[in-house]
């Protein structure tokens, strides 16, 4: 297939705002791609590399040669020449890395061009989100989507899922299994207003777990190897030794576990999340930093253990085979009740120890990976939103030359955009101002002399506020009450912000 296509193909689905029409223009092509292309096509209609990583930074894609006439290059050649660009290391591997992007560029066309230059530096926003991706492969492959999402659970890669929906069918989605090692996307949370509220959704006895603001991990181990993932699937093995040496000295040499990996003071409480974060995300000194700001592991779930794969297991079932190979010094702490009072008692001692709130949950649900599950919830003593920045305005006073007031939107999975729901400039410190000034205005998609400058949805902002109130001033017709910025999730995609429906769920 030629990459021509794939950009057409882009292009039509940034232009169509329907759900339906984007997915009936990627199934179309899907329907053509090669079997051997079918990984790579996905990959870059998603906004992806096969690589991840390439090497190739904003400045390398500066000055394209001149355009060819005719489109030429396939998908082969270009993922060829993006193998060779990650393979380039050591003396002399900058200046090959450029000319073999020259190679690239040189064998492409305009549209081309402007296609692979959105798709290396992140910036293929087309509406294409997974949920969309994963209706067309279904769509493409005659295949029901359940198939396709249950595959995906197990996988963790949409590409190489739905290369397989296209080139097997249901049977080869059927053959994914928990692999050890190859991460699975987490299970997540719904919200709550209070604990009664959630107790009231899961009915009867439930199981509540502190919620500690920590950075999600998801750990894998076969024989005396240890691999820890965070909740994107990235590779930080080396970043935290302290949670490779606390699982490789368990019993068991067969397991995936789900926890949290945090940075506590001396007398127990939690550092500020950004502590830990940059502790987790720093590849430096890692042993200096280990000394520094030591970090803890705590897990509340098993996923596989001794062999056994425990997805479809009630969560009862699951934390009884944690429990029975991980200490309870690594165990989150836990209450099981049906009570309210009990139940909200154990959540006021959370937080009083400094930790976020609690979780509770259904212990008859199974493991609902990658999806906000019915049977777990979060109740926080504030609540909190995690929203895509859609633009900011220029500040003035003492932010003048500082973007400051910021625009703030949800998710809306029918669209594939997202939705407005009101601003704030409240809780931002002088350095963050510093940093998402310049960090926006490198997401600009328009001019930066203007009062508000538009950026591409792609920085996820956590913010607290009063309440959810009716509003006709937004297109959602609803707005926050007293938005407040806590923090930037890094660790976020915009494809996992919190959706229109968890924002209207809260509505006063």
């Amino acid at each position: 297939m030629l990459l021509i296509d794939l950009a057409r193909t882009s292009a039509a689905v940034a232009a169509d705002s329907a759900r339906l029409a984007k997915i009936r223009h990627l199934a179309e092509l899907l329907g053509r791609v090669e079997p051997d292309e079918a990984e790579i096509a996905i990959a870059y209609l998603s906004g992806e590399l096969p690589q991840r990583a390439i090497g190739v930074g904003w400045a390398g894609l500066q000055d394209p040669p001149d355009p060819r006439l005719a489109a030429t290059a396939t998908l082969r050649q270009v993922n060829g020449l993006l193998d060779q660009i990650k393979a380039q290391v050591g003396p002399g591997s900058q200046a090959a890395r450029k000319a073999l992007i020259t190679e690239l560029f040189s064998a492409a066309t305009r549209q081309e061009q402007t296609f692979l230059a959105r798709l290396l530096r992140s910036e293929l926003r087309q509406g294409a989100l997974d949920g969309v991706m994963i209706e067309a492969i279904a769509k493409a492959a005659e295949v029901p989507v359940a198939e396709v999402r249950r595959a995906l659970t197990l996988r963790g890669w949409l590409p190489a899922v739905g290369a397989a929906a296209l080139n097997g069918g249901v049977e080869a989605l059927r053959a994914f299994h928990l692999e050890v090692g190859r991460p699975v996307s987490p299970m997540l949370a719904q919200s709550a207003t209070s604990v009664a509220a959630a107790l009231g959704k899961i009915g009867g006895l439930a199981a509540v777990e502190w919620k500690l603001d920590g950075v999600r991990i998801q750990v894998h181990r076969s024989g005396e190897t240890v691999t820890v993932f965070t909740r994107t699937l990235d590779d930080i093995t080396a970043q935290v030794p302290e949670v490779v040496e606390a699982v490789g000295a368990l019993s068991s040499q067969d397991l995936v576990l789900d926890g949290e990996v945090i940075a506590l003071r001396p007398d127990g409480r939690p550092e500020p999340f950004q502590i830990t974060s940059g502790r987790v995300s720093s590849r430096a000194d890692v042993a200096g930093a280990r000394e520094k700001t030591p970090l803890s592991v705590f897990f509340f779930d098993a996923l596989r253990v001794d062999g056994a794969d425990l997805l479809e297991l009630p969560g009862e079932s699951r934390h009884a085979a944690l429990t029975g190979v991980v200490p309870a010094e690594l165990v989150t702490p836990r209450l099981v009740t049906g009570e309210t009072a009990t139940a909200e008692e154990f959540y006021k001692d959370a937080v009083r120890g400094g930790h976020e709130g609690v979780v509770v949950k259904s212990p008859q649900a199974p493991y609902a990976a990658g999806r906000r599950g019915a049977g777990w919830i979060k109740v926080k003593p504030r609540h909190t939103l995690d929203l895509v920045v859609l633009a900011a305005e220029w500040g003035h006073g003492r932010r003048e030359g500082r973007l400051s007031n910021l625009h703030l939107g949800a998710r809306d999975p029918l669209t594939g955009g997202f939705v407005m729901l009101g601003k704030t400039f409240k809780g931002l410190t002088d350095e963050l101002l510093a940093w998402q000034t310049e960090r926006l205005l490198e997401l600009s998609d328009g001019p930066a002399d203007s009062w508000t400058v538009t950026v591409r949805p792609e920085l996820v902002v956590e913010v607290a506020f009063d309440g959810v109130q009716q509003s006709s001033r937004y297109a959602g017709g609803m707005a926050l009450r007293f938005a407040r910025v806590l923090r930037y999730r890094s660790d976020k995609s915009a494809e996992q912000a919190d959706t229109v429906e968890t924002v209207r769920a809260l509505m006063l």
